[in-house]
């Protein structure tokens, strides 16, 4: 285990760490935190207007007109899901700008310019979202590159104002990129594609979210955010681009279907994972906590790390037990942190398949206790059993490596 964890640290960890920094891989995450307490909203809004509590929709019904109290479910949807991709277009770029150093504000003007020059008011909800990451970064490497061009920079005379010469220097490429996706979406049109958008979502974006949500992929996302953990390498923020781009859609398709009475068709998006999977944080690490109480109270420092993980951990916020036990490259909780997640995705998705849960419809906020979020993610106290169920399996594999841990330590104190 030595040897394997010398050989990650020399020739994996650099690779990966260098991925997660990656400037546009880092503007498309941040954009999504910003934006992340509006999906939440969104999906409280949702929640409330189909609430499937017995009579619940009937008492609201009699208190207000017919249904008009979902009014303002609806319009909180119109002001977050609904305009995601919007939202997204500006923020990535501006992000992106940032890191070049370059305004933020004037290249996300640009981008949002660009999205909708090439149709984007056909897809501003969740269906735009990979089109408008794409056109982002498109628009931005553009832009950054021609705004430094002195020969494309309209000079003012003295006196102006700053703002007015700031915006007189973008002028020239601003036009130039925002031409070049009219240019863009006149070709398109050119060969019968009249709605780029929608296009893409239904060749690409539909499939891959499709592809997303099956077992295996499941099963990956469960082993890589756990695995890339215990280099010290913040597995959550990696794979969030890849999650999110995913996530809104399918949470947004979920609800949309549970409304009209469908189907929801996407197991695997972030309530199923924060809900199911990550109870405690990445690992379940809650289950690490209580089998620490149940079997390693005999050795101090596991039993004081333990006191001050417990609270941040029923919110699922794991850093305390991750580099105070530690987890990050502790070899004897390598083989309990990657397989724990593993099997509670196992147990989750097959539960939902096969109808003994329904798919989590709704995403709580990610600091929602376990149990309690399973309850909130899915509507349903079978969701809130299973959440339980899961903590409890973690619990149990937990245990045996807990107490190697201390056997271990008790051992070299005693030496």
């Amino acid at each position: 285990m030595d040897t394997f964890v010398r050989f990650m640290e020399g020739k994996f960890v650099p690779i990966a760490s260098k991925i997660g920094s990656q400037r546009h891989l880092v503007a498309i995450r941040d954009s999504f935190m910003v934006t992340m307490p509006l999906l939440i909203l969104g999906g409280l809004a949702t929640m409330i207007n189909n609430l499937p509590v017995p009579g619940f929709q009937e008492l609201m019904n009699s208190i207000f007109a017919n249904e008009s109290w979902k009014g303002v479910g609806d319009s909180v949807w119109e002001g977050t899901f609904a305009v995601l991709s919007v939202m997204i277009a500006y923020l990535v770029a501006s992000n992106l700008a940032k890191d070049y150093g370059k305004d933020p504000v004037a290249t996300g003007i640009v981008s949002l310019a660009s999205f909708f020059t090439i149709g984007g008011a056909t897809g501003m909800s969740t269906t735009g979202l990979f089109v408008a990451i794409i056109v982002a970064i498109i628009s931005t490497e553009l832009f950054v590159r021609l705004i430094g061009n002195d020969k494309l920079v309209i000079k003012m005379p003295d006196g102006v104002p700053p703002a007015v010469a700031k915006s007189f220097a973008a002028l020239l490429p601003a036009m130039i990129v925002i031409t070049l996706f009219g240019l863009v979406s006149a070709i398109f049109a050119a060969f019968g594609v009249e709605d780029i958008i929608n296009s893409f979502y239904e060749a690409v974006q539909q499939p891959f979210m499709g592809m997303a949500s099956t077992y295996w992929s499941a099963l990956l996302i469960a082993f890589i955010t756990p695995f890339l953990w215990f280099f010290g390498l913040h597995g959550a923020n990696m794979i969030d681009p890849f999650m999110q781009t995913i996530n809104a859609p399918a949470i947004e398709a979920n609800a949309n279907a549970i409304t009209n009475g469908d189907i929801a068709p996407y197991i695997v998006n972030k309530p199923f994972i924060d809900s199911f999977v990550n109870l405690g944080g990445t690992g379940a690490t809650l289950g690490l906590i209580i089998a620490i109480y149940l079997v390693g109270r005999k050795h101090k420092a596991y039993r004081v790390v333990n006191n001050l993980s417990v609270g941040p951990g029923i919110f699922n916020i794991n850093e305390p037990m991750l580099f105070g036990l530690p987890i990050v490259l502790n070899p004897i909780m390598f083989i309990p942190f990657i397989i724990v997640p593993m099997v509670l995705v196992s147990v989750a998705y097959f539960s939902t398949s096969l109808g003994i849960v329904p798919v989590a419809t709704f995403m709580p906020p990610w600091v929602t206790p376990p149990v309690i979020g399973g309850f909130l993610a899915t509507q349903s106290f079978a969701g809130a059993v299973l959440a339980a169920v899961n903590l409890i399996l973690s619990v149990v594999i937990y245990v045996p490596f807990v107490k190697l841990g201390v056997d271990q330590e008790l051992k070299k104190v005693a030496e």
